[in-house]
């Protein structure tokens, strides 16, 4: 247990700079397309605090992100035992609410007192949670969620534990909701592509950590199409209903998940990663989920600029990691950054209705509602295009393709609009003339 009087033990140091106004507080589920879109990014990985630069929170923002998920890292805060500083969140986080995003913050990244090990002592376990207490205690009210840990079922260290991760998460959730109750905690980042993750999960689950956390944070990535997804919703959902105390509503985050631009997976290029974006933040706002992070937006902040590793992991990124400064936009976007523009765009102010039945269960033919209308968003799994009619009011119909690049325009005759569907998303709506 942590020992919550020792925050104001004597010669403690907290810097802090002044804390923003408090947001609003986030309700499960959301219905609004864009405040389910969110992506990952690294300006607080490496040896020092990487802070974005001119323009790129902009850029970020303008492609419909309202949500950044990040490390809040040990060793940068508390550089020194019982000595906090949190400047450089606080300085993050007031640019991000320039631009009406909000972070997910990682809490991971321990040094004190086992350099090297995650806190799997209670001497650790201690000091981790008097540094929890003491960031909660300064961001609250300002709508963040605190994820415990990033994938603990593969960078626990030295090896994978699931109960020593359990006591720490355990411990967390008590000390948020004793020091900061109103605070979103989540958990537990599980990588789900590894050996034993349903367990680990089922093991999380026995040990109460659903009386704690508000959702569970997945990262189902795959090689195949994001539709592939949805067994391993239900499957992580049917545990939540086993072990969640009563009455809770705990839904299922896609913490992290993204496709490469490049051929280091079989048949990938930048075209059928923003194919890849727009199905996957589409295909999980048909199965309900309130929030998705794209991995990633750079990787740039992962290592160092002159690191050959910049270009290979830039593989997830959706815009390329040159900065030009002064310029608008400041990076070179890829066709992903585009693809996650014109989901925005298109479906700006709409919310999800319903997956239409239209021919066989390859074709997804997405209802969307909004300020202008109905919408739709189509497309097929099936290995080749093929013809299907849509039930549309007569008229002409716009429909644009996944990355803004090209429309078109089909008319509708007799309440029928007869659609070549592809593996490329289409969005549909009525003609400006119509």
């Amino acid at each position: 247990m942590c020992k919550f009087s020792l925050l104001l033990a004597a010669g403690m140091l907290i810097t802090t700079t002044a804390r923003p106004a408090p947001a609003r507080p986030l309700t499960w589920p959301t219905t609004s397309v864009l405040q389910t879109m969110g992506v990952n990014i690294h300006f607080t990985k490496g040896g020092h605090f990487f802070y974005p630069r001119p323009g790129e929170i902009r850029m970020l923002a303008a492609a419909g992100f309202h949500w950044i998920r990040t490390d809040f890292v040990w060793n940068q805060t508390e550089s020194m035992k019982g000595h906090y500083d949190f400047r450089p969140y606080d300085r993050l986080l007031a640019v991000l609410r320039r631009y009406h995003i909000r972070p997910m913050w990682i809490l991971d990244h321990g040094w004190w007192p086992n350099v090297g090990l995650s806190p799997a002592t209670p001497q650790a376990r201690w000091a981790f949670c008097r540094w929890v207490a003491a960031a909660v205690r300064h961001f609250r009210g300002n709508g963040i969620m605190w994820e415990m840990w990033n994938e603990p079922n593969g960078t626990w260290l030295p090896r994978e534990n699931v109960r020593a991760y359990i006591k720490l998460a355990l411990a967390v959730g008590k000390t948020i909701r004793r020091v900061a109750p109103g605070e979103l905690y989540v958990g537990p980042a599980l990588e789900d592509s590894a050996i034993g993750s349903r367990k680990f999960l089922r093991r999380c689950f026995q040990a109460g950590l659903l009386k704690y956390w508000d959702a569970v944070t997945i990262h189902p990535y795959r090689l195949s199409g994001p539709e592939t997804v949805v067994p391993v919703y239900r499957h992580v959902r049917a545990l939540i209903a086993r072990y969640a105390p009563p009455g809770r509503n705990i839904p299922v985050l896609a913490g992290e998940w993204g496709y490469v631009s490049d051929s280091s997976w079989t048949n990938y290029n930048p075209a059928r990663q923003a194919r890849m974006l727009a199905r996957e933040f589409l295909v999980n706002l048909w199965q309900g989920i309130p929030l998705t992070i794209w991995f990633d937006w750079d990787v740039f902040g992962c290592y160092p600029q002159t690191s050959a590793d910049v270009v290979s992991y830039n593989m997830y990124g959706i815009v390329h990691p040159a900065y030009h400064a002064g310029r608008n936009p400041v990076y070179d976007p890829k066709p992903a950054y585009q693809a996650a523009r014109t989901l925005s765009t298109q479906l700006a102010g709409c919310r999800f209705v319903k997956r239409l039945k239209i021919g066989g269960t390859d074709n997804y033919v997405l209802l969307f509602h909004g300020p202008k209308g109905n919408r739709l968003a189509a497309w097929t799994t099936s290995r080749r295009a093929h013809l299907v009619v849509l039930p549309l009011a007569s008229g002409r119909y716009r429909l644009t393709n996944e990355t803004g690049t090209k429309t078109r325009t089909l008319v509708a005759r007799a309440g029928k609009l007869h659609l070549s569907l592809s593996h490329d998303p289409e969005y549909i709506g009525p003609s400006r003339s119509h």
